[in-house]
């Protein structure tokens, strides 16, 4: 029997996308650890925002898009619910998430998330971290807004795996990180066989049941450029000593090789909501969260070499961790425009990652300065001229 000894206090940010609703399935299975005190998201589903709220007995909620306050407050209203507090707008959502609870659930996507982020460690809150972009494009102004050590979970499954293997040996025994990839839709081919891919097949992913971007972003292998920025960053890994390999089975979310020759990894059949409830509960383990690997039927783990050629992100997002945190930054936003380009029918496929790497050549002479960010404000100045950056060479292809 599970030994109830504690109970805890959870914001979720980014509640009605995948990460939010799994992490709300989570909280559910355990009403008895969890209390929801607050829910954000974008405002792109509202009557799924008021339903939760109603579930869970939110006491405050914030919806990113200003004009959506009226309609949530209909849509609450409509399920009898006139107590709780509504705001709306993007400092409503940071306002949100420094609330203070012990928990704050960030699965945000984009850039948006960095300030959120930042709130809830200064209110002193545990951070679950799904919102990759927090990491990858603030650097140091994330790290630098903590109180204590040890205050993020990573949710990732890639860096969550990286997190409990870690549990094995101290960082002086880590030899190199291994993230694992599934390879995406396209594992095998060719960079001309990727020529004339379509929407419609870069979103088919074979494993995984993802956003639009997050899915564009495994089949061009960015997702795991972006990883191993994360996972550098995270767990203080020179990029060097990060290794990626194919593992299309996904069972294998990441590894951890110590200097002994040991490799340590956490396997499991895909289902993030393991790494979301590992996030909210650590250091302790949940109970009815996901099924384990069936070890009395016949398996096959498979490991790949990446191809480089046919999938360069990888290979050019570590050039720009090398070069700076505004690297980073830029490589971030010219994707996010390259991405919703070709899901628009405006870029070919390829054109994506060439597409970043042309906007960070015609930005380099300038990314080459000062290094660091000195404020949340600077960062979103680049990340716009990035973006407009990004349109403009987007639009010459067109």
């Amino acid at each position: 029997m599970d030994d109830v000894s504690w109970h805890r206090s959870v914001i979720v940010l980014g509640s009605t996308g995948s990460i939010g609703t799994q992490g709300l399935d989570v909280i559910a299975r355990h009403p008895d650890r969890f209390e929801v005190t607050a829910l954000a998201a974008g405002g792109s589903h509202i009557a799924l925002l008021a339903e939760q709220a109603a579930r869970f007995h939110a006491r405050h909620v914030a919806v990113f898009r200003e004009s959506a306050a009226d309609e949530l407050r209909d849509a609450l209203a409509a399920l009898g619910v006139s107590d709780i507090d509504v705001a709306a707008g993007p400092q409503a959502v940071i306002d949100v998430a420094s609330l203070g609870a012990d928990v704050v659930l960030n699965g945000i996507t984009g850039s948006i998330g960095l300030e959120p982020s930042i709130a809830a460690l200064r209110a002193g809150s545990q951070l679950a971290l799904a919102n990759k972009e927090s990491v990858v494009a603030g650097g140091h102004l994330l790290f630098d807004s903590q109180v204590r050590a040890g205050q993020i979970n990573p949710v990732d499954s890639e860096h969550s795996a990286i997190w409990q293997s870690l549990r094995s040996g101290t960082h002086n025994e880590v030899e190199r990180l291994v993230v694992t990839a599934s390879g995406g839709p396209f594992r095998g081919r060719t960079r001309a066989e990727l020529t004339h891919v379509t929407p419609r097949e870069a979103l088919h992913h074979p494993t995984w049941n993802m956003g639009p971007v997050v899915t564009i972003n495994s089949s061009t292998l960015m997702n795991k450029g972006l990883e191993v920025i994360e996972a550098s960053r995270l767990f203080d890994i020179p990029p060097q000593r990060i290794a990626v390999t194919v593992h299309p089975q996904s069972i294998v979310h990441s590894m951890v090789e110590f200097r002994d020759g040991a490799t340590i990894c956490q396997a499991s059949p895909p289902d993030m909501r393991l790494p979301i409830a590992l996030g909210l509960s650590a250091p302790d383990r949940l109970p009815n969260i996901a099924r384990p690997c069936d070890w009395t039927t016949a398996t096959q783990w498979t490991f790949e070499p990446l191809d480089d050629e046919a999938f360069p992100a990888v290979e050019l997002a570590r050039h720009c961790l090398a070069a700076s945190e505004k690297h980073t930054a830029v490589l971030n936003a010219a994707n996010e425009q390259a991405v919703h380009a070709f899901l628009d029918g405006r870029l070919p496929y390829l054109g994506i990652t060439d597409t970043v790497r042309e906007t960070l050549d015609e930005l380099d002479a300038e990314l080459r300065g000062a290094p660091l960010f000195e404020s949340v404000e600077e960062m979103s100045r680049l990340e716009q001229t990035a973006r407009r950056l990004a349109d403009d060479l987007i639009d010459r292809q067109s």
